[in-house]
């Protein structure tokens, strides 16, 4: 039997794509709370999740053979189960129907063939529980229905979480309303009744739990990976969001310099077209106000997904911008990790920066600046901070850590090249 989850794999590519592009929009934060999962599934199917949909697709392959194989044993010596043959044929067809439309679709599943897919899974699980009726007490049982639940299987990369639970939801209350509705002389014969639904929900239910986890993976790696980007930066600059935008505010303001270079833009300016100078003059002046305000920490912290929302910063001299860039590594790092190992809704973690500790003496240690970082975090317990975190932190300075009330306290000072002498 043929699934769609047996498909060429070119979102890799895709995914690199929209990532970019979600980068590059200013608006990135209201889309992101905004925007249905739907929308973002395509990354399940890049850096990797090609081998995940293979192999759900041959789990819930070697599934469906084996509830076949039962079909057959079964019905071997009883009359022609022409319903539950029929659900059979219409569930190999409907498998084969997906697989080829989704490789016509370069591995995608729009809505209308996903309502296609379950609107024939639910046609072969009333074909095949009308086959079945009446039957429980001569050990006659859906099994083409139970199968259902390996063609969602091969889906669960394709459609979002919310879809696949919702479907699998549906098919085992049909398959438990029937077996409730059957007429029994013996309770005993509700047993297998109990096995078949376990076999139609639990295995599609374990492999989205497994493709969820996954896709939260590849995310956070991703993400991880466009804010070590910032380490580089200057002290004070714009962050990945601002660069894309300044360049959009650039190439919008050089089209409208040459219109009027060129005599295809008449001077003066019509209103319409005197607003959009106008407009684009602010943004370019808020940038480069925004460019001698905010540290590559703020960016990193700002315009990561992971770490936006559990992450605050007080840092207002913007000695952030003078770590160095294994302090700046570090830092990150050590950040990233209290995050992962976070606890709850209101976790948290809180940095603030200075003020600047007065130096004296002569020679190298009055050329170094230092100051106090102070990292608060809530719902990070000590004993579950590894040993990869405190190296992280060492490396960006002499520590002391305290644990007042569940609440983790690392006091960090910090030594950097003073600018003034460079």
């Amino acid at each position: 039997m043929t699934f769609p989850g047996l498909v060429d794999d070119e979102s890799s590519t895709r995914t690199a794509t929209r990532r970019a592009e979600q980068t590059a929009s200013p608006e990135r934060g209201n889309r992101r709370s905004s925007a249905p999962e739907e929308g973002a599934i395509t990354d399940a199917n890049g850096l990797g999740g090609q081998h995940l949909g293979i192999g759900l697709t041959l789990s819930g392959a070697f599934i469906a053979a084996f509830l076949l194989g039962h079909f057959v044993v079964e019905w071997n010596n009883q009359p022609f189960p022409t319903l539950s043959a029929v659900a059979w044929i219409l569930l190999v067809s409907t498998a084969l129907a997906i697989n080829l439309t989704v490789h016509k679709l370069a591995t995608r599943m729009p809505l209308w063939l996903f309502v296609t897919a379950l609107v024939a899974g639910s046609a072969v699980a009333l074909l095949d529980i009308a086959g079945c009726w009446g039957r429980a007490e001569d050990g006659i049982y859906p099994t083409a229905a139970a199968a259902v639940g390996a063609l969602l299987m091969s889906m669960i990369t394709l459609r979002s979480t919310r879809n696949i639970l919702a479907a699998v939801a549906g098919l085992g209350m049909l398959l438990l309303i029937g077996a409730l509705a059957e007429d029994r002389s013996d309770m005993l014969t509700f047993g297998p009744e109990i096995l078949t639904i376990a076999v139609a929900t639990i295995p599609p239910l374990v492999a989205t739990g497994v493709a969820r986890g996954f896709r939260r993976m590849v995310q956070r790696e991703l993400d991880l990976v466009l804010v070590q980007s910032t380490i580089s930066q200057p002290r004070f600059a714009v962050g990945m969001l601002a660069s894309e935008q300044l360049a959009r505010l650039d190439l919008d303001a050089e089209t409208l310099l040459n219109d009027v270079a060129q005599g295809r833009t008449a001077l003066p300016l019509a209103p319409t077209t005197a607003m959009t100078a106008a407009a684009l003059a602010t943004a370019l002046r808020l940038h480069l106000i925004e460019g001698r305000s905010e540290t590559w920490l703020h960016h990193a912290i700002s315009e990561s997904e992971f770490l936006g929302p559990s992450v605050t910063l007080s840092d207002p001299s913007g000695l952030a911008g003078l770590l160095s860039p294994a302090q700046r590594e570090g830092l990150l790092l050590t950040i990233w990790l209290l995050v992962g190992e976070a606890r709850g809704p209101a976790a948290s973690v809180s940095l603030r920066f200075g003020p600047i500790i007065p130096t004296t003496g002569d020679g190298p240690v009055r050329r170094q600046l230092r100051f106090p970082l102070e990292l608060d975090t809530s719902g990070v317990p000590r004993r579950r901070v590894d040993s990869e975190t405190w190296q992280a932190i060492r490396s960006v300075g002499p520590h002391i850590d305290s644990n007042r009330d569940g609440t983790l306290q690392v006091a960090i000072e910090c030594s950097v090249d003073n600018p003034a002498d460079a």
